[in-house]
């Protein structure tokens, strides 16, 4: 696995996906901070409270030192605002990372997300030479699996009671895919 020393900006045609500041933390607590956005993710908190948007904020720079993570701040190229997040959890002992997005609710139902993905894929299987990126979603939330199959993922299973969310035992998708899946995509 190849790991950059500074974490690059990805542009794609409406979307610049660059390193979070501080100074996004105020946008990222009324986003993330939104009760369907928690609802819907496996990590975000609710609510969502003052200080956790720096302190998330905080951890970026030393994981992506570390080769452990890297997360971008999604943001639309018109308007120049911070619509989300979108990373890759690295397990570089296996050439794998882990794919996980969110946007804001204002800006559902657009395609960023799908966006978004496609090149943080690309950055990982070109970039960082990963072998697998995978997925998860919980079962109730398709809108998130759809982000996955629109970049062709192939879904692998559904896990029963995987995870406990706010005292609610829930099921979740995983997807994946290949550099070489990936690749073959590309030259089609």
């Amino acid at each position: 696995m190849i790991m950059p020393k500074k974490q690059p900006t990805l542009e794609t045609e409406r979307l610049i996906l660059r390193p979070f500041l501080l100074s996004d933390a105020p946008i990222v607590q009324k986003l993330a901070g939104d009760y369907d956005i928690a609802l819907n993710t496996l990590a975000i908190p609710h609510p969502y409270e003052d200080g956790m948007a720096e302190e998330w904020i905080r951890t970026h720079r030393p994981e992506f030192e570390k080769g452990k993570l890297v997360n971008f701040a999604v943001v639309d190229k018109k308007s120049n605002m911070l619509i989300g997040a979108i990373s890759l959890n690295i397990k570089p002992e296996h050439e794998r990372a882990e794919l996980g997005y969110w946007v804001g609710k204002p800006y559902w139902n657009n395609g960023y997300c799908t966006e978004a993905a496609r090149a943080v894929l690309g950055y990982g299987f070109d970039a960082m030479n990963l072998n697998i990126i995978y997925a998860y979603h919980l079962t109730r939330n398709p809108s998130s699996g759809k982000v996955m199959q629109k970049n062709c993922m192939k879904y692998i299973a559904t896990f029963p009671q995987w995870i406990k969310k706010w005292g609610e035992t829930l099921d979740i998708d995983m997807y994946l895919i290949t550099k070489s899946e990936f690749e073959a995509l590309q030259t089609a």
